[in-house]
C-alpha cells in the first residue's frame, strides 16, 4: 500500500500575482486628491536612563510637604515617598542600601515605611545627588564628614525661601 505523493513546484523568481479587482459598473468615481499629513514627531521613549539635563530640570520639582504636615503622620509608605520625589521606588530602595542614615521600618510582609526623619534625610541625599551632582561615594563621604550637614541644608533652604520672597517683592510694582 504505497501511496504516491504529487510534487508541487514553486517559482520564486516571478513577481507575486496581483489580486484581481472587481470590475466597476459603468460609472467610475472621480479621483480625489489626498493631502498627506506630515509624519508625526518622534516621541521620546520613557524607558532607559534619563539624561542629565532632564534630571537637573526635575531636581527642583520635588513635592515635600511643610514640616507641620510632614510630621502629622508617623510613617509614609515607599510609594508615597517615591511620588514626593518623583522617582522610582527602586531608586529609593537603592539609596536605602547605600546610605546608612536611611533606616525605614519594615513590617512582617517586608513593606518599607519611612518616618518623617527618614524623608528629611532623603531630601538631603536627593539634594547632594541630583542638584549638586555628587557621586554616591562622594555623597556618602560628605555625610560622614559633615555631621551638621542637616543644619546646613536647613540654612540653605531658608536662604532660598528669602531669595524667592525678595525676587517676588522686586517683581511686584
Amino acid at each position: 500500500m504505497t501511496k504516491q505523493l504529487s510534487q508541487i513546484a514553486f517559482a520564486f523568481d516571478l513577481p507575486p500575482a496581483e489580486p484581481k479587482k472587481p470590475k466597476a459598473a459603468a460609472k467610475k468615481p472621480a479621483k480625489k486628491k489626498t493631502v498627506e499629513a506630515p509624519p508625526p514627531a518622534k516621541v521620546k521613549s520613557l524607558r532607559g536612563r534619563r539624561s542629565l539635563k532632564d534630571i537637573a530640570a526635575r531636581a527642583d520639582l520635588i513635592q515635600i510637604p511643610e514640616d507641620e504636615v510632614l510630621f502629622s503622620k508617623q510613617y509614609y509608605p515607599i510609594g508615597e515617598v517615591a511620588k514626593m520625589f518623583r522617582e522610582n521606588q527602586s531608586l529609593i530602595r537603592y539609596w536605602e542600601s547605600e546610605f546608612d542614615i536611611l533606616q525605614p521600618r519594615k513590617n512582617r510582609k517586608g513593606d518599607r515605611y519611612f518616618r518623617p526623619v527618614d524623608i528629611k534625610n532623603l531630601v538631603l541625599i536627593y539634594d547632594l545627588l541630583r542638584r549638586r551632582k555628587f557621586t554616591i561615594d562622594g555623597a556618602r563621604d560628605f555625610l560622614k564628614k559633615n555631621k551638621k550637614a542637616d543644619e546646613k541644608m536647613e540654612m540653605i533652604r531658608s536662604l532660598e525661601g528669602m531669595k524667592a520672597f525678595l525676587l517676588e517683592l522686586k517683581a511686584s510694582p
